[in-house]
């Protein structure tokens, strides 16, 4: 998925949230800069993430990340990759140690803008994430980044015990019930 196909795959993009539709908007403007993939782009860039869950669609596979001290779906920068799907397989892969996932949805399966912190040595600013709806097999051997403190497969009844109420996974965990069945 190049910047061109992108730019066409949030051009035709729906959803029922409508937090997420207003996303569609500021990500289409960010895509007319050309370092939009570069993670020195401010005030925000382009980022990749999967959202990964298991072959019953009743498990998903977050991360803790270290530096936000959060359980998030596994993601990261792009770095000049336009190929915003090959970003996400690749940060899945290495925040997950998992080596073969299965892409569920042609396309973006969700999108969002969220507010980085700052660091020390970088001021704070904004993602635009572009995820992907991936399954793997809870069979395969997971293997932690040392961006993480811990990583595991949640139970998807439980999912908010462990989010803190983050509206975009909660979304993301409402598609996958709305894609596979209420029961999930």
């Amino acid at each position: 998925m190049n910047r061109a196909t992108l730019i066409e795959s949030l051009r035709r993009y729906t959803t029922p949230f409508a937090e997420e539709q207003a996303f569609i908007k500021p990500f289409l403007e960010l895509l007319q800069q050309s370092r939009a993939y570069h993670r020195d782009h401010l005030p925000g860039h382009i980022t990749g993430s999967a959202w990964i869950i298991d072959t019953s669609g009743q498990r998903v596979l977050l991360t803790h990340h270290a530096k936000l001290n959060r359980w998030l779906q596994p993601g990261g920068h792009a770095d000049g990759d336009e190929n915003i799907l090959q970003v996400a397989l690749r940060e899945a892969e290495e925040e997950t140690g998992l080596t073969h996932f299965d892409n569920l949805v042609e396309g973006i399966f969700d999108i969002d803008i969220h507010t980085i912190p700052a660091r020390t040595d970088f001021p704070q600013h904004l993602h635009y994430d572009i995820r992907f709806l991936l399954q793997a097999d809870t069979e395969d051997e997971l293997m932690m980044s040392d961006e993480s403190h811990d990583l595991a497969w949640f139970d998807s009844s439980r999912l908010a015990d462990y989010v803190q109420g983050n509206a975009s996974i909660m979304r993301m965990h409402e598609k996958v019930k709305s894609l596979f069945g209420a029961d999930q």
